[in-house]
């Protein structure tokens, strides 16, 4: 696989906070940077599949973000009920 280097500037604490977790988990600073961007890049893509799962029945069941958000409040109110 080939590799870049890059140049990337932090503010200081942060930079001092990737040192000491880097430090305490026997990393260097590149390794401890690239998991990070990994698991962003990750979570990205499961937060657009996600989101875009929700278009989709959306779209087929033909449903509103009104719809949604009518649907969550009365559940909540349902479980508040419930709890008391």
């Amino acid at each position: 696989m080939a590799v870049s280097t890059v140049n990337i500037s932090f503010q200081e604490d942060l930079l001092d906070q990737i040192d000491r977790i880097a430090q305490s988990e026997a990393r260097t600073r590149s390794e401890l940077i690239r998991e990070a961007a990994r698991i962003y890049i990750e979570r990205k893509k499961k937060w657009e599949s996600i989101f875009s799962y929700g278009e989709s029945l959306s779209a087929k069941y033909k449903f509103t973000e009104d719809d949604v958000n009518n649907e969550i409040r009365k559940y909540r109110e349902g479980k508040d009920l419930k709890n008391k």
